[in-house]
């Protein structure tokens, strides 16, 4: 028998406390009143006199909590033992069981003797603390005043998770239990989060008028009238043969009551109440400067994302100077296709010439396919260590292909049975061109997020919580760096497919300029979408997609180009020191065996292996 919603959610609470310490779970620690509740997990740690050892059961313990807390990442990383829960992470409860994990675990964290490390386990130890500081800088802010958005949206993302084309496993009667149960947190999820955007509407923190109307279109599109109709429905299409004949009747009753009863009426409620009472109260403008504390609010999203100290108005000036450099280097291939216009045509040439178009999605796939079997073949001139996991390029799903970025990268789950995916947005094919196969493929499959997280998933060398983490400096910064590595692959020789990198590269640069110009500098929409037109050949519904992400993400789009610029000096900085000793695919399999860091842990990553190869 299934708990009821309120029942389940006092027991979920019950198990968090638990791990994080906050109700005793072992009887032999003491429990004296006015004494921190200790749990089993920290004495463990408590006890290890080494420092590595105590370094290792730290983090062990702390990701278990973190887990605990958050099924959702769980069950993404193939962690299936929290499958029927969702987290309420919006809730206030929530957060304050997280600040308090996050506070706990740094105190323990600072008392650990670095001195006394391995240098791998003192880039743990780094990356360790940061993470758990953001955390702490992050609760400053009311974040959970604004729960979703049309780019980050829990509603969008839990319809892909039901619909059997996610991370949410379908393969046992066990599993469609555990999706049914993980529906009734949804719909207290959704509760939370209109109360939550009513508060900030009292408040003043709301999201732009614009994205709230996109997010009314979003919730509509999954109010059926008919059970079958629904995403949700999907998984009872074509059940497993895993399911036994008998148990198929129950649990397609099961889903078209909680499709009906539950769900239609959730989203239904998200759409109503967004529409009556939270569009009259949204804001004309987009950025984070508008915002009841809005700049601190984009400074920390600067810092966080870029991994540095640079401030906002200097990554401003990087990108106009980047910007320029790259319009220097288009002219030069107009120069050298023999265009006879002037650099604004030929961009105007490049977007618009019909030979540049795609004629259908399939022939888009199949071309991308191409440039994957070329790229493959290429891979052992400059890596050592490739990934185990499987990969495979798809277009996206139809239901989110409006919002959806034209590429993007999918990781493969920890066990193997789920590849890592590259999707391709084909419902618009006026957002693609031929002319930027390549690159795009290099940075978003391989060697690009592929490589860079499956090598850091299947590292057993890695803490878990390393093997699975995400710094986007790191993760992105290394991606763009992969599209130079087309140049080393033999690629680019047609110069159209060049400016396709140039393009991409020059993407990179203008959110330099866009994100801080929206977010510090109050530009519109209009604004930033002017500058992208007149400085690439970007196609207009990739740019209008582009600006409002960066809306919706501010600070984000900034990781790609800081986090390339600093690979790029760090491998620079490896070639001088080691001269004529510098093997270049030993260079890449440490960076990636690293896995996600933060840019400084990276260059003092970097310097100790430096040391260990001179010495060597």
């Amino acid at each position: 028998m299934r708990m009821d919603t309120a029942c389940r959610t006092a027991w979920t609470a019950t198990l968090a406390l638990v791990c994080l310490g906050i109700v005793a779970c072992d009887p032999g620690v003491s429990q004296d009143p006015g004494t921190p509740r200790t749990s089993r997990a920290e004495v463990g740690v408590q006890v290890a006199a080494d420092p590595a050892a105590r370094l290792q059961a730290m983090v062990d313990a702390w990701f278990e909590a973190y887990l605990e807390m958050n099924p959702w990442y769980a069950t993404s990383i193939s962690d299936h033992r929290f499958d029927d829960r969702l987290e309420i992470d919006i809730s206030e409860d929530y957060r304050l069981q997280l600040r308090d994990l996050c506070e706990r675990y740094l105190r323990q964290a600072e008392s650990i003797e670095r001195d006394l490390l391995s240098p791998g386990d003192v880039v743990t130890l780094d990356v360790f603390e940061r993470e758990l500081r953001l955390d702490l800088m992050r609760l400053e802010f009311p974040g959970h005043l604004l729960p979703f958005d049309h780019y980050n949206s829990t509603p969008n993302s839990f319809a892909e998770l039901g619909s059997g084309e996610g991370f949410q496993p379908f393969a046992t009667v066990r599993d469609y239990d555990n999706f049914l149960a993980r529906i009734d947190d949804f719909v207290l999820w959704t509760e939370v989060a209109i109360e939550n955007m009513r508060e900030g509407a009292r408040r003043g923190v709301v999201q732009p008028r614009f994205a709230v109307e996109l997010m009314i279109d979003q919730m509509r599109q999954f109010v059926v009238d008919r059970a079958e109709d629904s995403l949700f429905y999907r998984p009872l299409n074509s059940f497993p043969d895993a399911v036994p004949q008998g148990e198929r009747q129950r649990l397609a009753s099961a889903y078209q009551d909680a499709i009906m009863e539950q769900l239609v009426p959730a989203y239904s409620g998200l759409a109503d109440f967004l529409e009556a009472d939270y569009l009259p109260a949204a804001r004309d403008s987009v950025g984070y400067g508008d915002l009841p504390g809005g700049d601190a609010w984009y400074d920390f999203l600067v810092a966080r994302h870029t991994t540095t100290d640079l401030t906002a108005d200097h990554i401003y000036q990087i990108g106009l100077d980047e910007v320029a450099r790259i319009l220097d280097e288009m002219d030069r291939v107009r120069r050298q296709v023999g265009y006879e216009g002037d650099l604004a045509a030929f961009l105007l040439y490049m977007k618009t010439d019909p030979r540049f178009q795609w004629d259908s999605g399939d022939e888009m796939l199949d071309g991308y396919r191409a440039v994957e079997a070329e790229v493959a073949a290429g891979m052992p001139r400059l890596f050592g260590v490739f990934p185990r996991a499987g990969f495979e390029i798809r277009p996206v799903e139809a239901f989110r292909a409006a919002t959806a970025a034209n590429a993007s990268y999918r990781s493969p789950s920890e066990d193997g049975t789920r590849p890592g995916v590259f999707y391709l947005n084909t419902e618009e094919l006026s957002r693609h061109v031929r002319w930027n196969t390549q690159t795009l493929f290099l940075h978003e499959a391989i060697p690009g997020h592929h490589f860079q997280g499956s090598l850091a998933q299947e590292n057993p060398g890695l803490p878990r919580f390393r093997r699975f983490g995400f710094v986007t400096a790191y993760s992105e910064g290394w991606a763009l760096y992969s599209e130079d590595l087309g140049m080393e692959l033999g690629m680019f020789t047609d110069p159209h497919q060049y400016f396709g990198k140039l393009n991409d590269e020059m993407l990179r640069a203008m959110r330099l300029v866009v994100d801080t110009g929206i977010h510090r500098r109050g530009w519109s929409r209009d604004q930033a979408a002017d500058y992208m037109r007149r400085n690439s050949s970007l196609p207009e519904g990739e740019i209008l997609t582009e600006v409002d992400r960066y809306v919706a993400i501010a600070g984000q789009a900034l990781s790609y180009k800081i986090g390339q610029r600093q690979i790029r000096v760090l491998r620079s900085e490896a070639s001088r020191v080691l001269g004529e000793d510098f093997d270049l695919r030993s260079w890449h399999d440490f960076v990636l065996g690293l896995g996600d860091v933060p840019m400084d842990v990276l260059e003092r990553a970097n310097n100790a292996w430096l040391e260990r190869r001179r010495g060597g």
